[in-house]
């Protein structure tokens, strides 16, 4: 026997022999777990289980229940899939596969060039990841340097990372084989195919959808949920994105470089701009809109948005009041407290639902209305002669959480409600295969302005995200859908904007935090891109309500 090093999981400690891999442990604790182990965390890093163990190690097992743990097991589908569809199609007869979106569970994927996707098709590409599975294969990662990277990309016709790449400092690229298919992915991997069961091809419009377990039921895959109007949405995100010629960092990176940044702020900005007048277009046609409703999640941009709006809705005619949600928030005794004894602010039952409507219906039957206002200090409704009456062209644009939820204005007449979700919704992929997560773009939108503007750290930033998300898990994604209209925040150069700003706080998070893994990975993220300066980013942008300087106040 050789030499032994000491293993420590949680209570237990063990002796392995040195080179034994972190795979080999797990299986001897994964009765300890509900769910399957993917990943092993040692001195707050992640690590692939693959990995060997060559010295005395404290280890926390990390399953697919987490976050980290939940987007291995994608990326692993993820390349199962790519090369089953090489495998089945051949490589000579796919152009370009790329992963797009998120939606619901699954992933939108599509075929460029002429290649199309049927059903027979689908099932074949789906059966061989199932034999892939089934044959449990390892997935092996290998360093290599960036100009072989560069030339494997070519030969697959994988041009947007053939791009990004030509953009990364480092001389070394990790790619991972598996058996003897290539790819590069940003973050880890799984040990191997075999714990990869739960998923399901299923075709959705010009392209297919791979459907996911949900993190919390890791061995169900749930039916397909029609969302029409946010697939819609993602869509032409996409679509602004390579009208633009900007669809990936790699692309992102030559405009920059190639100093036509300036141009691309300003068609960006002109296209959302665009967007809002259309929006208060159709409103302005509607003459019994009286309230408009906007909802969305944390960072999407709702006050700038709500003033932007304003404006577009003054060129039309009208005469738009801003009424917040949050001045109708009962005293701060009264709040509901969540599982953990904390006030719930974001639960309906922490608005005075029956003075907002009694409020509303008055202000619709043309009454004069002392309106709250919310004293966030004290904790309680006060009134200042805040009063309003409506006139003809008057509007009131509403800005809350629980905007499109109709239990909130319950008594209002659906003909005078006009519903906006907002949502950034980044049009930027990293490459063919590495989406860009919606979710990771507001996050570093909030850490920026929780900086700037509340004295809170990224580290703070970053513990509450869990909290914020399932909030809207709850109380704002179920009713994306019964929207009239839905607007995307995101601007295609924002990240590279927010680089600068993200960069240092993430720095300053320590080591021995645990919040520091996340950090780590939003820092490697940002590594992409190059940066751009803030002067030529207009002053009503929505990217302004996050770095600062806005002509607005928010």
């Amino acid at each position: 026997m050789g030499e032994m090093v000491t293993v420590t999981v949680g209570q237990v400690t063990k002796e392995y022999e040195k080179g034994t891999t972190y795979l080999e442990v797990s299986k001897d604790f994964q009765g300890d777990y509900k769910e399957a182990i993917i990943l092993a965390v040692v001195d707050n890093k992640l690590h692939e289980l693959n990995k060997k163990i060559e010295r005395d190690v404290e280890i926390e097992f990390i399953t697919v229940e987490n976050n980290s743990g939940f987007r291995t097991y994608t990326r692993g589908l993820l390349l199962v899939m790519l090369k089953a569809i090489y495998s089945v199609m051949g490589r000579e007869n796919v152009e370009k596969v790329s992963v797009q979106f998120s939606i619901g569970s699954g992933i939108f994927c599509k075929f460029d060039g002429d290649a199309s996707i049927d059903q027979d098709t689908l099932d074949k590409i789906e059966n061989r990841m199932k034999e892939y599975v089934e044959k449990d294969i390892v997935f092996r990662k290998y360093s290599v340097n960036t100009h072989e990277a560069t030339n494997m990309f070519e030969y697959y016709n994988m041009m947007d990372k053939k791009k990004l790449f030509e953009y990364r400092r480092v001389s070394k690229v990790n790619v991972y084989d598996l058996d003897g298919f290539r790819d590069y992915f940003y973050g880890y991997m799984p040990p191997s195919t075999g714990m990869l069961k739960y998923f399901k091809l299923e075709l959705c419009e010009d392209g297919f959808l791979l459907q996911l377990p949900d993190s919390k039921t890791p061995t169900i895959i749930e039916n397909k949920k029609n969302s029409p109007m946010l697939f819609k949405t993602l869509k032409e995100a996409k679509g602004w994105g390579e009208m633009l010629g900007v669809d990936t960092v790699g692309a992102l990176n030559d405009v920059i470089s190639s100093g036509g940044i300036q141009n691309l702020i300003l068609v960006q900005e002109a296209l959302q701009e665009k967007k809002m007048g259309e929006i208060a277009a159709q409103i302005a046609a509607s003459k019994d809109k009286k309230f408009v409703m906007i909802a969305g999640p944390s960072s999407s941009g709702k006050t700038t948005f709500s003033h932007r709006l304003s404006v577009q809705l003054r060129a039309h005619g009208l005469k738009p009041h801003p009424i917040p949600v949050d001045d109708y928030f009962v005293d701060r005794e009264d709040t509901p407290k969540d599982e953990n004894g904390e006030y719930n602010y974001e639960c309906l039952e922490a608005i005075d639902v029956e003075l907002f409507n009694q409020n509303m219906t008055d202000l619709l039957k043309g009454k004069k209305v002392e309106l709250p206002v919310y004293n966030f200090k004290t904790g309680r409704r006060e009134y200042k002669g805040k009063f309003k009456q409506l006139g003809k062209d008057d509007v009131l644009v509403i800005e809350g959480i629980h905007g499109l939820n109709d239990k909130l204005s319950y008594s209002l007449p659906k003909e005078s409600k006009f519903k906006i979700y907002i949502s950034a919704l980044t049009q930027l992929n990293i490459d063919e295969h590495n989406r860009i997560a919606t979710t990771d773009g507001r996050l570093i939108r909030r850490m920026v302005r929780d900086a700037r503007t509340r004295g809170i750290s990224a580290k703070d930033t970053i513990a509450m995200w869990s909290s914020v998300r399932r909030g809207e898990e709850q109380y704002i994604f179920p009713f994306q859908e019964q929207a009239d209209v839905m607007f995307n925040s995101a601007l295609i150069y924002e990240l590279a904007v927010l680089k600068q700003y993200a960069e240092p706080i993430l720095f300053g998070i320590p080591k021995d935090c645990p919040e520091y893994i996340e950090a780590k990975r939003l820092l490697k993220f940002l590594d992409y891109f190059i940066g751009v300066s803030t002067e030529d980013i207009p002053k009503n942008s929505i990217v302004r309500e996050f770095i600062g300087g806005s002509i607005f106040n928010v």
